[in-house]
């Protein structure tokens, strides 16, 4: 029997992934014997700190920590993520009224869109962004507005532009700075203005701080819930992937908004039984500790970071350093642009042996970019910097 899903469902409304057609040709190559270098997914390849691994092994011992957990998180994990951001940032967070763990900052932020958004409720969305982001919203009905984004944009006067021309009124803003992929960073000002912004136009603001901690040259990235009145508008995500190089282990949380958090908190006990209590028990031990190991996590990329742009400036493809993520947000040579990048990702597959992301995955303001992440170690993105080079003269 055909039940023709696809046709049926909101699921029509998601496009054909983009990078599905790079990683083809990517496993292609690689089963035909090649050494392709993987710049594309941003999947941390540093391991976890050694005092986090040793608490989740003392904590799986214990059988208690085998049985269902709380679906909100555990109660110290949670004043855990309290003194986190009153250390961090001096932000105070009620552990039992303001504050969710999830699994992950993807699974969190897309159920708290499914049930803050009804079908044809606006949202906007940066463009281009990290796909889950607009597409949380497409899936819960909504209708999805794009700003654009970049170094040639105004992110604030396009996001008033858009205000004015749209109807109905936007219900929901969805940002995350440092911004993956272009690696935009803002100052407290910035969400100062985001604040305001959104108390007047009677908006809900979701923000992605996952990349909290990897800024370099001396920047800070602030927390949105650093501005008075940030809480009356919405909550801040945070993910233990980047900063403690814990993405396997699908661990992060929510904070802010009551109401909010709330919601994401009733959805969650309809849905799970939470993060694995060992998990939470090492994650709890993360952020409580000694945050020396982030020190170190954050020095790899940054060193990552200079080796990948300095080489690709040596070799005629002129690029300033980011400041922030674990990206290189790279617009396309000019005699290359015209391809697309789809088009110029495959090419870099095939000529050059190293595979990144192509920009147009991130939304179709991307598409004269491609994006390296820092996943590779510093003799390997070398390697990729001589591939390229070999492939840029020989074409």
């Amino acid at each position: 029997m055909n039940f023709n899903i696809a046709q049926r469902s909101r699921m029509y409304r998601l496009p054909p992934y983009v990078f599905a057609q790079v990683n083809a040709l990517k496993m292609e190559r690689r089963r035909a014997g090649e050494d392709i270098i993987d710049l594309g997914m941003g999947n941390p390849d540093l391991p976890t700190p050694k005092h986090i691994i040793d608490k989740l092994v003392e904590a799986v011992r214990k059988a208690h920590n085998h049985r269902y957990s709380a679906s909100r998180g555990i109660t110290k994990l949670r004043e855990g993520i309290a003194t986190w951001y009153r250390r961090r940032y001096n932000v105070e967070i009620d552990p039992e009224r303001e504050a969710v763990v999830t699994i992950g900052a993807k699974e969190g932020l897309s159920h708290l869109v499914l049930v803050l958004v009804s079908p044809g409720d606006v949202v906007f969305s940066p463009n281009p962004t990290y796909p889950i982001h607009p597409y949380s919203a497409i899936i819960a009905g909504g209708d999805v507005r794009s700003i654009p984004i970049g170094p040639d944009r105004n992110f604030l006067e396009d996001l008033e532009s858009a205000t004015k021309q749209t109807w109905p009124r936007p219900k929901l803003l969805i940002i995350s700075f440092p911004h993956n992929p272009t690696t935009t960073v803002v100052d407290l000002d910035f969400f100062r203005k985001i604040v305001d912004f959104a108390k007047e136009h009677h908006m809900m603001v979701i923000h992605d701080l996952a990349y909290a901690d990897l800024a370099f040259d001396g920047y800070e990235a602030p927390s949105f819930l650093q501005v008075p009145g940030a809480k009356d508008v919405g909550v801040e995500f945070f993910s233990m992937s980047k900063s403690y190089s814990m993405a396997g282990w699908r661990v992060g949380f929510c904070v802010g908004n009551e109401e909010m958090v709330s919601a994401l908190t009733r959805i969650k006990s309809y849905l799970d039984y939470g993060v694995f209590q060992p998990i939470q028990i090492a994650a709890t031990i993360a952020l409580q500790s000694d945050q020396d190991c982030v020190d170190r996590i954050v020095s790899v990329y940054q060193s990552r970071r200079d080796v990948l742009v300095d080489g690709l400036n040596r070799i005629g493809w002129p690029l300033e350093k980011p400041k922030g993520t674990m990206f290189v947000w790279a617009r396309i040579p000019e005699r290359f642009r015209a391809m697309g990048s789809v088009e110029f990702s495959k090419l870099l597959i095939e000529e050059a042996k190293v595979a990144v992301s192509p920009g147009l995955g991130f939304g179709e303001y991307g598409d004269e970019y491609v994006r390296f992440a820092l996943v590779e170690n510093e003799m390997r993105t070398k390697q990729a910097i001589r591939g390229l080079r070999r492939a840029f003269n020989h074409k």
